[in-house]
């Protein structure tokens, strides 16, 4: 024998109407179910936007800050890890920048070795023959700890010549560059060779400190 499923109960929203019509609102206790329960939720509903807007919305922005410098803290304790499991090998490139920087700057003469730099300049362009008709130091160019001394030069000679000179230059014991070079036709058949050759030197104590102090007050 088949049973009949059973009908929902039917709602009578006029009723539940006529509750919220008819409610007393001096003495909530006597209200039927549905407005009490309808209340109830309200007054939760309220709560949670109010505990939201006043308490934890702040809070939970202040999770948010903290976990994003829990991450930057990770990885700074990571960065200082590496750096310390490799502390030997920096240790050892930074001897041998040192020892790099020592082989360079021995290569810069000091202020008492310009000269005799100067003449070996001139020196190599005469090995050449070729003639200067110009030879003039200019004003130093002081840097951190080195001095450029820039030099104008106006030489006249064939091209191979030329080339000969640069290649003395280059295998002199110190530093001396070529910069802005011109050639130019001259008079009889030879070439006219307009240059800056730059020599640099290393600073004494004296003027390092000089350098620091002035770059000092320049910050003040």
């Amino acid at each position: 024998m088949k049973t009949k499923p059973t009908s929902l109960p039917k709602i009578d929203f006029q009723a539940i109407a006529d509750d919220f019509r008819y409610l007393n609102p001096n003495d909530p206790s006597v209200w039927p179910l549905i407005p009490k329960v309808t209340l109830l939720v309200g007054v939760f509903v309220v709560l949670l936007v109010a505990g939201w807007w006043f308490l934890w919305s702040d809070q939970l922005v202040e999770l948010e800050n903290k976990q994003k410098e829990e991450e930057v803290l990770k990885q700074q304790f990571l960065d200082k890890k590496k750096q310390a499991v490799n502390l030997d090998l920096y240790v050892e490139q930074l001897a041998e920048i040192d020892r790099s920087f020592g082989a360079l700057l021995k290569q810069l003469p000091n202020k008492s070795e310009i000269e005799a730099l100067l003449i070996e300049v001139n020196q190599a362009g005469l090995g050449r023959g070729l003639q200067f008709d110009l030879f003039r130091p200019g004003a130093e160019e002081v840097k951190d700890f080195y001095a450029v001394l820039p030099i104008s030069v106006k030489i006249n000679g064939g091209y191979h010549d030329f080339g000969a000179f640069a290649a003395d230059i280059a295998k002199l014991p110190r530093i001396v560059t070529l910069n802005n070079i011109t050639i130019t036709p001259g008079q009889g058949g030879v070439l006219a060779l307009d240059a800056t050759t730059k020599t640099f030197r290393y600073l004494d104590d004296e003027e390092v400190a000089r350098q620091k102090k002035a770059a000092q007050g320049a910050k003040k």
